[in-house]
């Protein structure tokens, strides 16, 4: 009597529906992290792996190192109910029935995607595959990807996808630092190779998420997430350059776009600053810019955005110039305070910060520069480094200016105003506030 072939759809979705199967995630960071979290809160075994091993002792410690994860929850479930094992070794994921890949995809200094990180660990999970597998990506990345990387590499070994192994798309679409919405309550979507990898990654996501979309391909889902980065980028590289236009004709840009967000229909409202910064919005558009130049298609809003966000802290710097000037003083040789070194708001994040390209090109103009920072007490430029001064009125009071670059909600900025000499606003934090100190981007 033929043996009868093993059903390993059935199988796993059995162990999901269970809460019996064991979840790897790769890459413990801003979404790799919470994501752990929320399927252990459900009953999972987590199987973390991160090549950092700052972040592997850190959380063995009881440690995070995000702001959207607490202590007490790496506590719990590290520690005490030991659900989360986290090591630098993927030997952990010999046993993982289902693995979630939330690595990063920056681009190189060409502006070029750098996929080597899923590259990296789809080599390293291969080394540990088994049939029966169910692989999310959740990284940012192109349409295309997900197919040529994982699926062709995995039947190469001789598996065929949808029946030996199951394979799907669902980008992840963290906010860091956002109190409303979190991975618990921001919409999935999913794109799978087959019907069969569809129905089980509806089944794992849907354990703990209430709200999910699903689409017909990876490509689909691939392409979902580049065009929600591409659309802010643009919308903010439009808004930018409204605020250039303003600043020459002597307009409050932070005053017309509350006047404009008057009307109930018809507009969305963005907001200038320093430039973007992050692991997505200025990083996505380029990565469908490359995949569209495969297809002879030349992106012109995704490049005349990039380049107008890219030049905005050439631009803060400029009219930085021009407050120091009204005081009879030249760039060279000001003392500068750039209040936040954080790509944004309440994170302790500066990948991609405009912040920091503000901070590197006053050192070109031989400025003296400090930053504060609650959020971020030190980080490193060009092998050095640096520390976030102490906010005090004495300390305040030896800068020629004071320059906020991130609008961070635990800063006194009371404190600051009443000391300070000038203060360039590039976050609209004083908004409201009337005083011949301020000066608006």
């Amino acid at each position: 009597m033929r043996k009868k072939k093993r059903d390993y759809s059935q199988e796993l979705l059995s162990k999901i529906k269970k809460r019996k199967a064991k979840v790897g995630i790769i890459g413990l960071g801003y979404v790799g992290l919470p994501l752990a979290m929320e399927l252990a809160k459900v009953g999972f075994h987590i199987l973390g792996v991160d090549v950092s091993q700052e972040k592997i002792r850190s959380l063995k410690k009881g440690k995070s190192y995000i702001t959207d994860v607490n202590n007490d929850e790496i506590r719990k479930f590290v520690l005490r109910e030991r659900c989360i094992q986290v090591s630098s070794s993927y030997n952990l994921l010999r046993k993982a029935d289902v693995v979630c890949v939330t690595v990063p995809t920056p681009l190189k200094k060409t502006k070029d995607p750098d996929i080597s990180f899923i590259v990296s660990a789809i080599t390293e999970l291969k080394r540990v595959f088994h049939p029966g597998i169910l692989i999310v990506l959740e990284s940012t990345t192109y349409p295309g990807t997900t197919r040529e990387f994982i699926v062709s590499e995995i039947e190469r070994m001789g598996y065929k996808a949808g029946k030996d192994f199951f394979v799907a798309y669902s980008p992840e679409r963290v906010d860091p630092g956002n109190p409303r919405f979190t991975t618990k309550n921001i919409p999935k979507v999913i794109g799978a190779i087959t019907e069969t990898c569809r129905k089980l990654a509806y089944e794992l996501y849907s354990t703990f998420l209430k709200n999910i979309h699903i689409v017909e391909t990876v490509e689909e889902a691939e392409m979902a997430k580049l065009l929600e980065n591409t659309f802010r980028a643009v919308n903010i590289g439009l808004v930018n350059e409204m605020t250039i236009m303003c600043e020459r004709m002597g307009i409050n840009i932070w005053n017309v776009i509350e006047a404009a967000s008057t009307k109930p229909f018809g507009f969305m409202p963005f907001y200038p600053g320093p430039g973007i910064g992050g692991h997505c919005i200025p990083l996505d558009p380029l990565y469908l810019s490359y995949r569209a130049k495969m297809y002879n298609f030349y992106n012109r809003f995704i490049e005349l955005a990039t380049d107008i966000n890219g030049n905005m802290p050439r631009f803060v710097l400029s009219k930085l110039s021009q407050i120091l000037n009204r005081d009879k003083k030249s760039l060279n040789g000001s003392r500068i305070l750039l209040l936040g070194i954080a790509y944004k708001a309440n994170v302790n994040d500066i990948r991609e910060s405009p912040s920091r390209e503000v901070y590197r090109l006053l050192l070109n103009e031989n400025a003296i520069v400090d930053y504060y920072d609650p959020l971020i007490p030190e980080f490193r430029e060009s092998g050095k480094r640096i520390k976030s001064i102490s906010l005090k009125p004495e300390v305040i009071r030896k800068y020629d200016c004071v320059v906020v670059t991130t609008g961070h909600s635990d800063v006194d900025y009371k404190l600051v105003l009443k000391y300070a000499w000038s203060i360039f606003d590039t976050r609209n934090v004083y908004k409201g506030v009337n005083s011949d100190k301020i000066t608006r981007l």
